[in-house]
């Protein structure tokens, strides 16, 4: 499985690999409702200069081949809105995680993240040959789990105690995952929804 940077492109998104000139556009998103990240383990910085090192080392991340951060574009607009990536990347056995998604407020309950799943998994399946991707989100983000849900996505297990939040609560991480086989249909099913 050869994974690389690549931008991935829709009717209603364009996800483009991070770069450093990113970094003012996704700060400012960010930084509209720290709200949004109430369910993240490690939430972005609220300082701009460590938003940026932060934004540095996503980047070295990508170039190291060990996470690929996408940059979440609204077409319409032109603007930044968000943030998704592949990680845990298993290139023996074929398998990538689409997680650490966080979308603006002003963008949620819009075709945003609908299509970007869309996009990240057919890129998965279709042409890294993937045979499986997986979801992880915390036991109580229930619009999380729901969304998951919804696309199609089997609800496998908890991890439970699985990490810390920084208040220092224990997140039990409740897993999902798409395989190669149920592909077509959760395809088929993202589409209708980007049609309705």
């Amino acid at each position: 499985m050869q994974i690389a940077p690549t931008t991935l492109e829709g009717r209603h998104v364009r996800l483009e690999p991070v770069a450093p000139a990113h970094a003012a556009g996704l700060f400012a998103a960010a930084s509209d409702d720290p709200a949004i990240f109430r369910w993240f383990t490690i939430a972005p910085p609220t300082e701009r200069a460590a938003f940026d090192a932060f934004v540095a080392d996503n980047c070295q991340k990508m170039a190291k081949g060990e996470h690929i951060t996408f940059v979440t574009h609204d077409k319409a607009s032109g603007e930044i809105v968000g943030s998704s990536s592949y990680g845990s990347i298993d290139r023996t056995n074929r398998r990538v995680e689409i997680g650490w998604t966080w979308i603006r407020r002003s963008h949620q309950r819009t075709p945003v993240n609908t299509e970007a799943k869309l996009l990240m998994l057919e890129n998965a399946f279709e042409r890294l040959g993937c045979i499986r991707v997986e979801f992880k989100t915390h036991h109580r983000n229930e619009a999380s789990r729901r969304a998951l849900a919804r696309i199609g996505a089997v609800e496998e297990g908890t991890f439970r105690n699985h990490m810390i939040m920084p208040d220092g609560s224990y997140r039990h991480s409740v897993y999902f995952s798409v395989i190669d086989s149920e592909w077509s249909e959760v395809k088929a099913k993202l589409q209708s929804r980007l049609k309705g």
